[in-house]
């Protein structure tokens, strides 16, 4: 069975027309088109399909977005502004904290809402924020660094 759902992505509104069992994850990238957001485990379990909702991480792996009319969704293709990177995509970059990139949508959207929610994290408190977002291609130093770069001194 197919509904409209009206979603609010990236400070736009839209309108999607699409099976009401489809997660926001398969919404976003089938539909939408939006495939900055990554198929990880489809668990829930490894944070690459990460993205904000109304600023609170969330696996959109696991969400259902007809439960998600009226929320603000960000995903990682809303992060950049008329083509400037955010300051924690330009950290990554800066400090090489991207290898593959599977998982940097995830992670970036993860520590976007810990500085905003709190700008002075320890290393530590970054670490436990991180702590649902998997990568095996790095050891997380450079992650932590970049992201510790951003922090708000």
């Amino acid at each position: 069975m197919k509904q409209l759902i009206t979603l609010n992505v990236n400070n736009e509104t839209i309108e999607v027309y699409t099976a009401i069992h489809k997660t926001l994850l398969e919404v976003l990238r089938e539909d939408l088109q939006l495939t900055g957001t990554k198929h990880g485990c489809e668990l829930g379990e490894c944070g690459a399909c990460t993205v904000l909702v109304d600023g609170e991480p969330v696996l959109s792996c696991l969400a259902l977005p007809i439960e998600l009319e009226g929320q603000a969704i960000l995903t990682v293709e809303g992060l950049a502004v008329d083509g400037e990177l955010h300051p924690l995509q330009q950290a990554f970059a800066d400090n090489g904290a991207a290898q593959c990139g599977y998982c940097t949508p995830g992670i970036l959207l993860t520590a976007k809402a810990l500085l905003d929610h709190h700008p002075h994290p320890s290393r530590d408190e970054i670490r436990q924020a991180l702590a649902g977002n998997l990568c095996r291609c790095t050891g997380y130093a450079k992650i932590l660094d970049a992201i510790e770069a951003v922090r708000v001194p």
